[in-house]
Parts: C-alpha cells; structure tokens; sequence
C-alpha cells in the first residue's frame, strides 16, 4: 500500500511542470556535455545540500549518471553509466589516484570529505578523456579554494549526530587569503556503530571510525603567476563490511601535490597549469573479530603513484583549444598470509597483486568550434602508452603456472576519439556525439592471483595476455528551460568488445575455503550497455520548488544474458520551500522490481521499494557568529529493503534522525 501511495503521489508531481509557459532567451553555447554537482564552498557548505554533513558517496547519488555498489555503510563503489571502477576513472583535482585493496573496499571517493570538495565534475564516456583511458566516463573531485581575495580569516566549525548507528560527526575549516596568499585547512572525524536495518534489525560489523585532515595553499609571484600545494591525510579505522567475510582494520592515505599556473596578459594561450603529485596508500584487511573463521588471514596492500599534467587552453579565432600531457608511475601489491588453526603447519603466503609497476603516458587534444551563437563542435583524441612490469619474481612465476608464456612486462598503445555537436536557442537545448575509446585490463584483470568475490564466491585469477577492451558510443541529450521550468533527457549507448569478464575454469581447484571454483578472467565478443536519465525542476513561486527524476539502464553480452549491476527504473521526487531564513524538504525515492538481474553472473532479483525522506533547516547570527541548524528523518517509515547495488542483498539503514549545526566566526 506505501509503495502505490507513493508512485501515485510521484506520478501527481511529474504531470504538474507539463503546463509551462513561461519561455526565455539563452543564446550560451555548451561547450561539453558535463554535469557538476556543487557540493559547496567552506562558507556555504550547509546551504547547498539536504544534508550538510553526507558522505561525497551520497553527494554523488544525485546524479543521474552515478551509481554506488555498497558492502557497508563505508566506502562505497561508484559505478557510472552502470560500468564499474575498471571501466571508469575518479581523479581528485586532476590527480590520478589508485586504491590499495583488491576487494575495492577503498574507492577514491573514501578518502576526501565533503568538507574539502567544492564541485564534482562527472563525464560521461570519452568526453571526460583528459585524464586517462577510460570507457563509462569519469568523476573529477574538485577540491575548496579561497582564492587571491582580500578576505582575511575565516572560520567554520561543524558537529552532527545520525541516530541509526550513533554517528558522531565533528569538524572544522581555518581559512586565510588576501591578493597575494591563501591557505584553507580542514579536518572532519566520523565514529560511527552498527547501523539497524528496517524493523529494527542490528547489521552486525557495519561500524567504522575515520578522520580526514585537509590543507591547500596557494602564493602569487604576480598577477598572472601563482604556485600552489595541497596536501590531503586520511585515515580509517575498524571499518566493518558486513557484505564481505573480511573487515578493515587500516586505510591510510597521502595525497600531495604542487602545481604551477600563468596566465598570460595579451595571448592566445588563456591558461598553462602544470602539476606534479604523489600519493601513497595503505590497506589491511583483518578477520580477527569474525566467528567461526576457519583460517585466519592477514591481507595487507599498498599503492604508490607519482604523476604530473601539463595542460594549456587557448582560443584562435573560433576554436577553443586544449592540450593536455599527463603522465603517472603506480606500484601496486598485496599480499596474503594464512595461519593455520593447527601451529605445528607451516604459514601459507602469496601475492595477489605481484608488484606490478605501470607507467602511462598520454597526448590529450581537444578543439571546440563555435559555429554561431547557438551551436559548436567538439573534438577531442588521445593517444597513450600503457606498460606494466610484474617486477616480482615470486609472483611471476605464481602466474606462469596458468601462462607458461607469459613475460614479465606487457606494452599497449590505447586510443580515443569522440565528437559532439551541441545547439542551445530561446531555452531550447539538443546535442549528439560518437566516441571510441580504449583500457587496458585493471591490474586484478591481468594480474590478480586468487582473489577471492564474496559476490558469486569464486576465486579469480587475472590474464595477463588478454586484449584491450574497445568501446564504440553513442550519446544524445535534449533539454527546455524556461523561467520555472527546466527538463533535460538525455541517453548514451555502449558497445564494448572484448568485453572482459570472469569465466570458470573447471580443472582447476579454488583456494579459499568453501569457494564454489575459480574464475579466470576472459574477454567476450562484445556487450551493450543503454543508459537513460530524465531530470525536471519546475519553480512555482520564489519560495516552492518540485525536482524529479526518472533512470532506465540496460545491459546485456552477445549471450543475451544480463550484465550484473544494471540499475532497474529508478525514481525521484522531492518538493522544496524556502522562506528567508528557513527551508525544509520532502522527498521520495525509489526502484522497480529489478527484472533484469544476471544470475549468471551470480546476483539476487531484488523487490521494488520506496522510501520517504523529510528536512527542515534555520539560519539566524548570534553576535559576530553565524549559525545554521539542520535537522530531517530519512526512511520515515523505517522500510526494510535492498537494491540492485548492494553486495549480497544486505539491507539498508532503517529509519534515521539526522542532526547538523554549523557556525563560523
């Protein structure tokens, strides 16, 4: 009965903005076909989002575009255009960055604070090309900066507390700028327990303990040059995953860079930003506080990566140009290490990632064409090259047990091209684009050795001789925004050969206990992937706003069976007032029974469900201190469901009240 109380009430909401007539002149022509997700500046934080003090996880879920694949209430996977993280790229501010776990438990996402970010730029396939090979598209996570503004010092404190889970949330921004200096700094600290289900049922090692220290500084030689630094230490402690039969007992990383940017005066060239960075990750998995585990073991990884781009912007004529050199070193290795129950038996130890050493470099170019005031063209290409070394001889020879043949480095040329037209007149908007585009096999694909998937509970061992994977893309968008309304529908399409999936090899016996076989990676003739997305807002006064919306995907491979962690119809519908210094939220979100899951690749059909979510805020000055207060209850009706993206079905949280008070000085 809730659930067709509130497609009735959803299916209300959307028929209202269909009665627009109110129309505007907008002669802007769109550049490239992104979509940014403000998440705020240090002094405007809690005025941008329902709840201030969300994950960048749950940030990012407003896209259309974004998925999570969730094992906890930590770290969640994103997924964009329904393609997991080895088809896509996340960068932080330009920076490549890879995780340190071969159960993905350390998505890029985990270790930057929605207190540090300013805006999320998410593109989609090719169109995001300038920072590395990628297929679904990227995220570029934008970091706070102040700027070279006579501003003076600024602070900003923020607590919160979430009762499902007792979540304790505190931080803090100091900031410092005038015309020649600047520095931001920020911290933020989340304890949280195991969170319940609904109904009041406990979801046992769901806990997890984690601080974020934040610093970027910046100094002007002059009024065209400046240097800047930035630093970022995250750590996270006795994080449970409660999907997975291993939990997290450290995921540290530091994220440093250092960049120059001139801008000339009178040239052609507008911009030439080069910066170089390191980042160092470390991650261990730990079993020590699960039952009836029937042999202990210790999984530890790490993963360095050095790096620099080099990328100019300028304009001839009616060409608005870019070049982009970018390049990166990563070393990544795990390893395990079991303990048998017995003491008198030996250890038993492997790699599952053999020290492989990767080195790209890539030539990006871009070239958009202003035709008129209403249209442009853009073209983009890029070429790079991809070597990984196995610089671990243990671990070579590990693999060339399932590949005799196998050399220890393994050289790719990968490619991409993409075009799209785009034409914007009188609040009307359309464009449409094709794009090719190339990977290379993530280093579990090609060298994982043993790694167990809790998913479908197979051991996978990687293929160091498979192809690059080929993605041919289609894409197309169509919007109208007058003075209260604005709706945009856009699609792309993907067909992606040498598909690269896990395939069971019958003669060969698994090493974790209670697998079902072992998989090894193989490459598919080809799969499609469909991606749908509507967004509307409609403005009915000064005051009241309606936003919806509605997301079809759809996937399968050349056997017609369906690709695993395809979304089923999903929808939106929030209603929000504001009124001086008070605003307050309704909304309700859901999905459709998900049809399409692939049992082949070992997923649970999941129900439909729905849930409803409520906010209210209030700002008002004290003094010399500005305040704002944020309270709201997410899943009001304490719904027990599961999604389509939750590994192993595990529930989500149950009803949650929600509390965040911030004030600066």
């Amino acid at each position: 009965m809730k659930k067709k109380l509130y497609g009735f009430v959803l299916l209300f909401f959307t028929s209202i903005p269909l009665f627009a007539q109110d129309q505007v002149t907008d002669t802007v022509v769109q550049k490239i076909l992104k979509e940014v997700i403000v998440i705020g500046k240090k002094t405007q934080l809690y005025q941008q989002q329902t709840k201030p003090l969300a994950t960048v996880e749950e940030y990012l879920q407003q896209s259309g575009k974004v998925g999570m694949i969730k094992r906890g209430a930590y770290a969640w996977e994103p997924i964009i255009n329904s393609m997991t993280t080895e088809r896509t790229l996340i960068t932080i501010d330009g920076m490549r960055v890879f995780g340190a776990c071969t159960d993905k438990m350390d998505p890029i996402t985990s270790y930057v604070e929605v207190s540090n970010l300013s805006e999320a730029t998410i593109t989609s396939g090719q169109q995001g090309g300038n920072h590395g090979a990628a297929i679904g598209g990227s995220i570029d996570l934008k970091r706070n900066r102040s700027g070279f503004v006579n501003s003076g010092w600024d602070v900003l404190i923020h607590s919160g507390f979430e009762s499902n889970g007792n979540q304790k949330i505190v931080g803090s921004a100091v900031n410092y700028a005038n015309n020649r200096f600047y520095v931001d700094t920020d911290f933020m600290y989340r304890d949280a327990e195991n969170y319940t289900a609904g109904n009041n049922q406990e979801v046992l090692f769901s806990q997890f303990r984690k601080f974020n220290i934040s610093a970027t500084s910046g100094f002007s030689f002059d009024e065209n040059k400046m240097v800047e630094a930035s630093l970022i230490y995250d750590k996270a402690t006795d994080v449970g995953y409660p999907a997975l039969p291993m939990d997290v007992s450290l995921a540290e990383a530091l994220i440093t860079s250092l960049k120059f940017e001139y801008v000339p005066k009178s040239s052609k060239i507008k911009n030439w930003e080069t910066k170089i960075y390191y980042n160092t990750i470390k991650h261990r998995m730990d079993d020590t506080k699960r039952p009836f585990v029937p042999i202990h073991m210790d999984m530890p990884g790490w993963s360095d990566t050095y790096g620099f781009y080099s990328k100019a912007t300028g304009v001839f004529k009616s060409h608005h140009l870019m070049v982009d050199l970018n390049s990166f070193y990563n070393r990544s290795v795990a390893e395990m290490t079991m303990y048998p129950s017995n003491p008198n038996e030996s250890l038993m130890f492997m790699f599952t990632w053999p020290d492989v050493r990767t080195l790209y470099n890539a030539l990006f170019l871009e070239d958009t064409i202003l035709l008129n005031s209403q249209s442009s063209l853009r073209f983009s290409a890029s070429v790079a090259n991809h070597f990984n070394t196995v610089a671990n001889d243990l671990g070579l020879e590990s693999l060339q047990i399932f590949y005799p043949n196998m050399k220890n480095s393994k050289n790719r040329i990968l490619k991409s091209i993409s075009s799209n037209y785009t034409y914007a007149k009188n609040g009307f908007q359309y464009g449409f684009g094709l794009a090719y585009g190339e990977r290379a096999p993530s280093v579990s694909e090609g060298y994982g050795f043993y790694l167990f998937n809790s998913f479908d509970r197979y051991d996978y061992i990687g293929n160091p001789e498979l192809k690059n994977e080929k993605a041919s893309e289609a894409n197309a968008f169509i919007g109208f925004k007058t003075q209260k309304l604005s709706t945009k529908l856009s699609s792309s399409y993907f067909h992606i050969s040498n598909y690269i999936v896990g395939k069971p090899a019958d003669n060969m016996i698994p090493m974790t206990i209670g697998a079902s076989g072992i998989k090894t990676y193989t490459a598919l003739d080809y799969a499609t992937i469909v991606n749908t997305d509507l967004n509307i807002e409609y403005q009915f006064d000064t005051n009241f706003k309606w936003l919806g919306q509605l997301v079809y995907s759809y996937g399968q491979d050349y056997k017609k069976e369906n690709l695993p962690f395809i979304s089923p119809l999903r929808y939106s519908a929030a209603f929000q007032y504001n009124v001086k210094k008070f605003s307050s939220e309704m909304a309700v979100q859901g999905n459709a029974v998900h049809t399409q899951y692939s049992p082949f690749y070992g997923e649970d059909r999941t129900p439909d469900y729905a849930i409803l979510n409520v906010a209210s805020s209030y700002s008002f000055q004290m003094d010399n201190s500005k305040w704002y207060v944020k309270a709201g209850i997410e899943n009001v009706l304490d719904a027990y469901y599961s999604t389509f993206s939750d590994w192993n079905t595990i529930p989500r949280k149950g009803r949650n009240f929600f509390l965040n008070i911030s004030f600066g000085l």
